[in-house]
């Protein structure tokens, strides 16, 4: 896991890509896990600043006891219907409370889905720590 300073340093062009998508839209969802384990999706807002990732939450909110109990999460910025689509971005890792409310991204794995220079076509840009960046295009 890594902080989002670790993609700005590696991946620095990745990491705009994916800063612009976040920022493009005020209004994120979050998935965390329930206690059965079955998915919780959630709106939320999110912030880059110093280097981290974080986003905040109601203390008395689903979504605040779901990551107090399991950390594990998964960020998706908004995105816009077709045919004005730019693509959207995801990231996933654990959610480390840093204050009340308040909780900071460790990051497992961020993407960058969106169309070729074509438009007939998928480009999906994937990041984890310790590893290149992948570029997968399908058509």
């Amino acid at each position: 896991m890594a902080p989002w300073q670790q993609i700005l340093d590696t991946a620095p062009h990745f990491a705009a890509a994916v800063r612009r998508h976040f920022d493009a839209r005020t209004h994120k969802t979050i998935a965390t896990l329930r206690v059965d384990g079955s998915p919780r999706i959630s709106g939320i807002e999110a912030s880059f600043a110093n280097g981290d990732l974080s986003f905040g939450s109601m203390s008395n909110a689903r979504k605040a006891y779901d990551l107090r109990r399991d950390q594990r999460f998964a960020l998706h910025s908004g995105s816009m219907d077709p045919p004005d689509w730019e693509g959207d971005a995801k990231i996933s890792g654990r959610a480390q409370e840093v204050e009340p409310n308040r909780f900071r991204a460790d990051i497992e794995e961020a993407v960058v889905v969106r169309l070729n220079e074509a438009r007939d076509g998928l480009v999906i840009e994937l990041w984890r720590p310790g590893r290149e960046l992948k570029r997968i295009e399908r058509t």
